[in-house]
């Protein structure tokens, strides 16, 4: 087993290349060996960028330009080959290999441990995180929150001093956050390695750390300490800043519940949705989304939100049924969505994928906010007015002439859902809108969809956030676990609540 790592910065930077300003700059702290620190600050203030640099995975020049230094154990995180663990953010990111044994052991074989030692490192770090599957359960068949501690198992059987979670939960339902949250803190009992986290969610990990360590939006550090003291010392301060504060209450309206029964924009009949195309995820759903109002579809991984969002916004077929559109929204293209062209859907229905990456195109922001608008031939001043409004609106003006792709995963997000907005269209279904935001991004954001839905569009978000569900108020979809292979919702899968 690995001794606990002591990490130290001094005065250290990094900017990517082709960006003018640093991602982050004038960062100095020295964190002790057994430690346990949460990393917050504002999106954009460099989390990612800092937990990168500590995992050693930044790249060389040609990638960026980096300023003071970043040591673990006093040489560069670069040269400790097999001491830090890092997992991602995204479950699927962390997914190596097909099946469960042979993907925690992967970084052990790379690393070169006896080959009669890994079985048991194996073992040991699935015991340890709470993954009771079979060695050889095919890895796409976990849920997220499996998939989850299948990372973390990975990164345990390396046994490292020095374990590095980026927003480990941002994706996950709530069952999902606490299995995750448990399986860190075995595992950290059991191994005792220096720990950093990056998250929103402050309140899942408190209990569990000894310090935090919160990044200032134009550098160096704006708050270190205990956490009760922390929170205590500059809890009105970090809230403006954008950080979540454990118990401070979001000054945001809440919208009135709407009912499904009359207006309804869209509709399904019988209505069976699949990924594949071959199996039902969920089947026999009857559903009406309301008109002018936002609609909320929840459920635990696994249940097949993301699906039946996709199918509801035309891109995925169905599976068995039907789903219509009202007719004013369908106009002369037939009243199914899934047979519309990408023009016809351009301005009806738009859909915030729940990988932001996925619908990036251009080299520029204000590139990528204007592709929707010109492909409605819109002319140049009137581009340029909806792409400078949104950029205003979410935030994202310093950043018009970045890459999309260099941004943070919050800031990513932000540009995903503009993107969707520039083009106008009066149904917008978006998936997980306000992971990874910081609490200015969540505010802005949800008061952005609110005034969609104030101005007559329908808004369908599929969310794990209770605060998304109760602000957006509107009309709720509860999607359950299928039982056995039937995959039928509850009897009762539409569920029109008051928030």
């Amino acid at each position: 087993m690995s001794s606990p790592a002591r990490v130290t910065a001094n005065g250290w930077g990094w900017r990517y290349a082709g960006r003018r300003l640093p991602a982050v700059s004038d960062v100095s702290f020295t964190i002790e060996p057994g430690e346990r620190v949460l990393l917050l600050g504002a999106s954009g203030a460099g989390k990612s960028t800092l937990l990168a640099g500590l995992a050693g995975v930044l790249g060389d020049a040609d990638e960026g330009e980096r300023t003071g230094a970043l040591l673990v154990d006093g040489a560069a995180p670069e040269s400790q080959r097999g001491r830090i663990g890092l997992v991602l953010q995204d479950p699927d990111a962390g997914v190596v290999l097909s099946k469960v044994g042979d993907d925690v052991a992967f970084g052990c074989e790379n690393l070169g441990v006896p080959a009669d030692e890994i079985p048991g490192r194996v073992a040991s770090a699935l015991e340890s995180v709470g993954l009771d599957v079979p060695l050889d359960r095919p890895t796409k068949a976990l849920s997220g929150g499996q998939k989850q501690r299948l990372a973390l198992a990975g990164a345990l059987a390396m046994q490292p001093g020095l374990l590095l979670l980026d927003e480990p939960t941002a994706n996950l339902d709530p069952t999902g956050v606490r299995e995750v949250r448990d399986s860190v803190g075995r595992a950290l009992d059991a191994t005792g390695a220096t720990f950093v986290v990056v998250e929103h969610r402050t309140e899942v990990w408190l209990d569990l750390l000894t310090r935090v360590i919160v990044l200032a939006a134009d550098g160096g550090l704006l708050a270190d300490g205990p956490p009760a003291v922390v929170f205590a010392q500059h809890g009105d301060a970090l809230a403006d800043a954008g950080v979540w504060v454990p118990h401070h209450d979001i000054d945001v309206p809440v919208l009135p519940s709407a009912d499904p029964v009359t207006g309804a924009v869209l509709e399904t009949a019988d209505l069976a949705v699949s990924r594949d195309g071959r199996t039902a995820v969920q089947s026999r759903l009857e559903l009406r989304i309301p008109c002018a109002a936002a609609t909320v579809v929840t459920g635990p991984n696994g249940a097949g939100k993301s699906t039946l969002a996709l199918t509801l916004a035309g891109l995925l077929p169905e599976l068995q049924g039907t789903v219509l559109a009202a007719p004013d929204l369908a106009g002369r293209s037939g009243r199914r969505p899934s047979r519309w062209r990408s023009r016809e859907l351009l301005t009806r229905i738009g859909t915030v994928f729940q990988e932001p990456e996925h619908q990036f195109l251009a080299r520029t922001l204000r590139d990528e906010l204007a592709v929707g608008p010109r492909a409605l031939r819109l002319s140049d001043t009137q581009v340029d007015a909806v792409v400078d409004d949104l950029l205003e609106r979410l935030h994202l003006a310093p950043l018009a002439l970045a890459n999309p792709f260099t941004l943070s995963g919050g800031q990513k997000r932000r540009l995903s859902v503009a993107t969707v907005l520039a083009a106008a269209p009066q149904v917008l279904v978006l998936d997980e809108p306000t992971f990874g935001q910081d609490r200015r991004g969540w505010i802005g954001l949800v008061e952005l969809l609110q005034a969609e839905v104030r101005a007559g569009r329908t808004v369908i978000a599929v969310s794990h956030d209770d605060a998304v569900v109760r602000h957006l108020g509107g009309h709720r979809i509860q999607l359950d676990p299928a039982p056995g292979d039937d995959h039928r919702p509850s009897p009762a899968d539409v569920r029109r609540g008051r928030r």
